[in-house]
């Protein structure tokens, strides 16, 4: 929303014009076992309960704003940080991008989007004016040059907007979703919409975007703008992600009835926030704490699939101007590096008492991570058990006055329980039942078997072959040393993929940039063709070959043993979609 480095929002609260509250909001999370902080504690708190088989919402992940007109871009190394999940990471997942007016100015947050997407966030944009050609002025209230959209530019700002899509694309990024308009219900600087207007354009046009759609992105989740939405077959079948932002919004408005009634199929994201306001720096404490609060609230109240900072970079936002975490940063990375996209939210008690909210979320292969709040001034000894668990350990991270996600160490689960010391003022992260690599990054000392989305079947060599130019192929996972894998790194996101049978490596055969390009085995050369870049998608990944593009699938959706194992553009689609799972 701010339009520069002035920071007009800023201004706006300083000016008294739209006041922001200063609670914070916290996402609860299920926890589970962590090691003893030092810290004494205070009397044990009720138990918490973390339930499996009570799944709320799937998430989409955890991000920022990206503006290079307005702030400059980020540094290489910044990307990195913000996108990677290691230590010193943020561990974003999503990347929200501004749609230009103007087509000369569409690469200008290119190099950003394609860093992040190389890394497995999605993208996603939002326009803030249409091209001038197709606004017009009007009055509206005091505001005399007030802009909107002309009616008769409906279908050629649609085309507009796909052209952007098209654009992104064709310089390798592939948008999750692209919005209608930027806060359309707060534009006295911007493009005004009522939501009649955004109700129509959905109805009528929206149809014909090449992506997801997401609207109304009120600047405050203004439910009279959405309600419409949700009340109207046709605008609703239209639109892919109802978007909202949380400036000044009650906790108590946070559930949204109307959309767990209406929203099936739908997704639900906040896409842009600062909290708790723009004025102080990021590494006050406390005060950083509220973030996580924050997030708590978002995922647990309002039950959002995707949580998005305003500015990455910035002085009160998740990253320093010198590139470095801060702590507002550091508490959302106790959520964004741990709980990936794909992973549900599972039930947990949120509030076992006052001043500690936790909130949990299971990964695809088992992982169960618990993100627990303590914004009491005193320890609080904390007991979690995992219903119908059978977890052994537990690992755990934290955040608090000294400590930036520091890792603890890992604790013993007995009989699906443990007990943990939540430091005062602090955000921990419990991650259990690994089986992939915490984060969801790739770990290259571990091997993985690779089950694919659509059969539910293991990448394989076939006939235990170990010469070079074996058939890959599928086939009923048995975990044999043809079904494990290990990823080598060859940089710039790119690894090869290596067999434990063979020794030899993913290869596409005779550098082919071909649709059904055979994949097979191959001695390891670091070609092109033998490098694979892992794209997130949905809690699994897509490999994408370094020389032609395309990605590994099973060829024809087959979900047959024996079914070949080939490349072909990268659409998306089950087949082309695998999980890791840790084997060793």
């Amino acid at each position: 929303m701010t339009q520069g480095p002035a920071d007009r929002r800023a201004a706006d609260q300083q000016a008294g014009r739209r006041p922001l509250s200063r609670r914070a909001v916290l996402a609860t999370m299920g926890a589970l076992p962590v090691l003893a902080a030092t810290a004494t504690p205070a009397a044990a708190a009720a138990a918490v309960v973390i339930d499996p088989s009570a799944r709320r919402q799937t998430i989409r992940g955890f991000g920022g704003m990206a503006h290079a007109a307005w702030i400059g871009d980020l540094t290489a190394a910044q990307r990195d940080t913000a996108f990677g999940t290691g230590d010193g990471r943020l561990g974003f997942s999503v990347l929200r991008i501004p749609v230009p007016e103007n087509q000369a100015d569409w690469s200008r947050d290119l190099a950003t989007a394609r860093r992040a997407a190389e890394l497995g966030a999605a993208v996603i944009a939002s326009p803030w004016n249409p091209p001038a050609s197709m606004v017009e002025t009007f009055v509206r209230g005091s505001q005399t040059n007030a802009r909107r959209l002309k009616y008769s530019s409906y279908a050629a700002y649609a085309q507009h907007l796909n052209d952007f899509t098209t654009h992104l694309r064709n310089n390798g990024v592939n948008l999750y979703g692209i919005s209608v308009q930027n806060e359309p219900d707060y534009a006295q600087e911007w493009t005004w919409w009522t939501a009649a207007e955004m109700v129509r354009f959905l109805r009528e046009n929206a149809g014909s975007i090449s992506t997801r759609v997401i609207a109304p992105e009120s600047f405050q989740y203004l439910k009279n703008m959405s309600d419409p939405i949700l009340n109207d077959a046709t605008a609703l079948a239209n639109v892919d992600i109802i978007g909202a932002h949380l400036y000044g919004t009650s906790y108590a408005n946070f559930p949204y009835p109307l959309f767990k009634q209406k929203g099936a199929g739908k997704e639900l994201w906040m896409t842009e926030v600062y909290y708790p306001n723009s004025t102080d720096s990021a590494d006050l404490w406390p005060q950083a704490l509220d973030v996580g609060e924050h997030v708590h609230h978002a995922m647990v109240d309002a039950e959002f699939q995707a949580y998005v900072w305003w500015y990455i970079r910035r002085s009160y936002g998740p990253m320093r101007e010198d590139g470095q975490l801060s702590k507002r940063g550091a508490c959302m990375a106790q959520f964004a590096r741990f709980v990936r996209p794909g992973y549900v939210r599972i039930d947990a008690t949120a509030n076992p008492v006052s001043n500690v909210y936790v909130s949990a979320y299971q990964g695809g292969d088992g992982t169960v991570a618990v993100v627990a709040v303590n914004k009491a001034a005193s320890a609080v000894s904390q007991q979690f058990t995992l219903a119908s668990g059978t977890a052994s350990s537990v690992s755990s991270w934290v955040t608090d006055a000294s400590r930036n996600v520091a890792a603890q160490g890992t604790a013993a689960v007995s009989n699906g329980s443990f007990t943990a010391t939540l430091p005062a003022r602090s955000v921990t992260t419990f991650v259990t039942g690994v089986t992939q690599t915490p984060g969801g990054g790739i770990d290259t000392t571990a091997w993985y078997v690779l089950v694919n989305r659509n059969s539910g079947k293991a990448l394989d060599v076939y006939n235990l072959s170990t010469a070079d130019g074996a058939r890959i192929t599928q086939w009923t996972r048995n975990n044999g040393n043809q079904q494990q894998w290990q990823f080598a790194d060859s940089g710039g996101g790119y690894y090869r993929i290596k067999s434990r049978l063979s020794g030899k490596v993913l290869d596409v055969s005779g550098f082919s940039t071909a649709n059904g390009g055979a994949v097979v085995q191959w001695t390891d050369l670091n070609g092109t063709n033998q490098q694979w870049r892992p794209a997130e998608s949905g809690g699994y990944i897509r490999l994408i070959n370094r020389n032609s593009g395309k990605a590994l699938e099973v060829q024809g959706a087959s979900t047959a043993d024996g079914a070949n194992i080939v490349q072909y553009d990268d659409w998306g689609g089950a087949n082309q979609q695998w999980q890791l799972v840790r084997v060793g």
